[in-house]
């Protein structure tokens, strides 16, 4: 017998024997995963008003959906949504991020304070600045500041500004609690090295912070951009997709058609489609990440 034998062979039953710990994450992915999204699919061949029986129409149901002109409105703003989101939201938790990092204890109670809207739920955060922006009873009224006193949620370009300021206001500590960790991550002497050679701070940020930080960049954006393909909440408390089509995002849509209009069936097509954008979003971010993103950032140290 092979004298590497006996290792290997341990080794591989211990890998079979900790295969069995992911049994119950696996469960719980295909319970409430798989299982839900075969079901979307199936009820998208038929049409259901959510009450009386499901009646099977094979593609009515999307073809009603891609013909309708409102869809292509949809999709626009959803990506404008996401668009503009992480143009705000990648540079100020990028820059966040690098200055919670370092060890200074007032940094470190920031970085609490600045979790806190990550803390609330949107529905709240919605409610709490339409009272705010209110052009009668809100901030700028109560102060007497003439410019706050707007009509930021019945103008579409304030109401679709007011929406990536909200959206970016409690998602950002997010982001910047990702980048903060990204940064520690990476090796104090590269900085040591680079202070002997006479670079300054914002020298350091783009030579060696930047370039360290590419995958978490990569991770950061795809966690924006697919969750940006579930606004809901936030835009249907603040806005309810006014003023009138301006902030209707595909899942404000898929919502309005399947629990106001009551059709299932193009509510389930809709859910599909977010499902398939997301998933193609989240190949082409991988893919810009190199041949493999699974790589330690600090391959380059």
């Amino acid at each position: 017998m092979s004298p590497t034998a006996t290792p290997t062979t341990a080794r591989g039953s211990r890998n079979g024997g900790l295969a069995w710990l992911a049994v119950p994450a696996l469960v719980f992915f295909v319970a409430f995963g798989v299982v839900p999204l075969v079901g979307v699919l199936a009820l998208s061949f038929t049409t259901w008003d959510g009450i009386g029986d499901i009646n099977v129409t094979g593609l009515t149901s999307w073809q009603a959906v891609l013909s309708d002109p409102g869809l292509p409105h949809a999709l626009w703003v959803t990506f404008l949504v996401m668009a503009l989101s992480w143009a705000v939201q990648t540079p100020a938790s990028l820059l966040l991020g690098v200055f919670l990092a370092n060890s200074q204890r007032y940094r470190a109670v920031l970085a609490v304070v600045y979790f806190v809207p990550l803390l609330l739920s949107s529905a709240a955060i919605a409610i709490t600045y339409k009272a705010l922006l209110d052009p009668n009873f809100g901030l700028g009224a109560g102060l007497g500041i003439d410019l706050l006193v707007q009509d930021w949620l019945g103008v579409p370009e304030l109401a679709f500004g007011v929406v990536i300021f909200v959206v970016s206001w409690q998602f950002i500590p997010f982001h910047s609690l990702i980048y903060q960790a990204g940064v520690r991550q990476i090796p104090k002497s590269m900085y040591e090295a680079a202070e002997l050679d006479g670079a300054g701070r914002v020298r350091q940020f783009f030579s060696i912070t930047l370039p360290q930080l590419k995958y978490t960049v990569i991770t950061s954006s795809t966690l924006m951009v697919v969750g940006s393909l579930t606004f809901f909440d936030l835009i249907f408390v603040l806005t309810e997709g006014g003023p009138g089509d301006t902030t209707r995002v595909l899942a404000l849509d898929m919502y309005k058609r399947g629990f106001q209009a009551n059709l299932m069936g193009p509510a389930s097509v809709i859910a599909v489609i977010l499902v398939l954008v997301g998933l193609v979003l989240a190949l082409i971010l991988r893919r810009l990440g190199g041949r493999d993103a699974t790589h330690s950032q600090m391959e380059g140290a």
